[in-house]
């Protein structure tokens, strides 16, 4: 059993939500290259977190000085976007005890995608660029979407080796 946990912020919980699917069976939208009954997968966790105050109670660390703050929604360019996807990654490692964790964040540019395990870093980015400020809800969705699928592609291509 491959134990996930998920922080997320652009994709909303939805890799979480794919990945549990899939665990149980029933995958949702997204169409996996593998079985499970190949992979024996487990979502232990799948949060949430768009905000400093989520980062700082829920993650218990001090999150990077973001470019902007809206509404305590931390809004970060595509570099500090990574940063921040893989400490969120990490800290969801550790507090659940996960074997992988997944972090993802989105402010200006393709966004931030981590996948931690013991043995293995992967950063990445979703393929749309968008400014959670200013682009229109069309393109924050597509971001979104590809994040989800670039997410759950990276997550398949680690698996054999965890």
């Amino acid at each position: 059993m491959i134990r996930i946990a998920t922080a997320e912020c652009f994709t909303h919980g939805k890799i979480a939500r794919e990945i549990h699917a899939f665990s149980q069976g029933y995958p949702l939208s997204y169409k996996w290259t593998i079985s499970p009954k190949d992979y024996r997968l487990s979502l232990i966790a799948g949060l949430f977190i768009p905000t400093i105050s989520g980062i700082r109670r829920i993650l218990k660390f001090e999150p990077l000085p973001p470019t902007e703050v809206v509404d305590d929604i931390k809004v970060y360019d595509e570099s500090a976007d990574k940063k921040m996807a893989k400490r969120m990654a990490e800290a969801i490692k550790d507090i659940t005890r996960a074997d992988i964790g997944i972090g993802t964040t989105a402010g200006v540019g393709r966004g931030g995608i981590a996948i931690i395990a013991d043995n293995m870093k992967v950063i990445s980015s979703s393929d749309v660029y968008a400014d959670l400020r200013s682009s229109p809800a069309t393109e924050i969705m597509k971001r979104q979407k590809s994040g989800v699928e670039r997410a759950l592609k990276l997550l398949e291509v680690i698996l054999p080796h965890i």
